[in-house]
């Protein structure tokens, strides 16, 4: 029997560049890079709403200008987004109201980046935080190592705040490699407590400038022992950014993935990965 089985499940249109996503049903809610916005997409009625983050909001900001909204989670009423750090104007978190979808606030994590990148010994062009997942103690957040560098680190953030009051622990992976291309991190999610995550291969040494695309892989990494379980490649063609539980059962779990493809069309497919967990 296969390991896993992937499918197209939708395509949205008016969404494109999608970076991170979140299901809760019968809505996905999806950022995207180049977006000022959160999309929330009705998989019944497929009606498409759109939700600032940011004033004046526009569906492709110029890339020197974006926020770059990589990472979305959420804990009970609250949705959390996450800017990549990948540059000064990258460093913004925004907090919404889950059932209003109104911004609460908005939080500059200049210092918390600083600190997390002093902590795992990461240069600033080297940071690129590309998965977030919050579970109402621990916020874990991604790195991705697409630079120089090639730091996959693994941050747990725990504190009262991300702006002065926090405590970090780091964990490095060297993930599996691509066409010669070693994968870095692009998402994650929580299940049970397993941290599954989405990792790809892309020719580029750099967190700012994308490269040709090699493919994606899953895995998982057990947060009681930070190891990970297993990796499985899933595809040799897509660079999937995003990852959120769909459903799970005994014998399986199934994902919604999202792809970034790296230009301004506003068109995003949304594909349905299901996992076997007897391997």
């Amino acid at each position: 029997m296969e390991k896993f089985t992937l499918e197209i499940l939708c395509q949205i249109i008016g969404i494109g560049s999608a970076s991170g996503l979140i299901y809760q049903d019968p809505s996905l809610y999806v950022i995207g890079d180049n977006s000022g916005f959160l999309y929330q997409y009705d998989l019944q009625s497929k009606e498409l709403q759109r939700h600032p983050l940011v004033e004046n909001p526009t569906e492709n900001t110029p890339k020197k200008d974006k926020a770059d909204f990589e990472a979305i989670t959420h804990y009970q009423d609250s949705l959390y987004i996450f800017g990549s750090g990948s540059t000064q104007k990258r460093n913004k978190m925004v907090h919404l109201n889950g059932n209003t979808k109104q911004v609460i606030a908005t939080h500059d994590l200049t210092d918390l980046y600083a600190v997390m990148q002093n902590f795992g010994g990461i240069n600033p062009e080297d940071f690129n935080i590309e998965g977030a997942i919050f579970d109402g103690e621990n916020y874990y957040l991604l790195n991705r190592g697409n630079g120089k560098s090639g730091k996959n680190i693994l941050f747990t953030v725990a504190g009262k705040n991300l702006s002065n009051d926090f405590q970090i622990l780091s964990n490095n992976y060297k993930l599996p490699k691509i066409k010669g291309v070693r994968t870095s991190f692009t998402d994650g999610v929580l299940v049970g407590d397993q941290l599954y995550f989405l990792a790809s291969a892309e020719d580029t040494q750099s967190t700012y400038d994308d490269g040709a695309v090699l493919g994606s892989l899953i895995g998982s990494i057990d947060l009681k022992t930070m190891k990970i379980n297993f990796t499985q490649k899933i595809s040799d063609t897509h660079k999937f950014e995003g990852l959120t539980l769909f459903a799970d059962t005994p014998d399986k779990i199934q994902f919604l993935l999202c792809e970034d493809n790296d230009t301004e069309v506003l068109e995003t497919t949304i594909y349905k990965l299901r996992v076997n967990k007897k391997r």
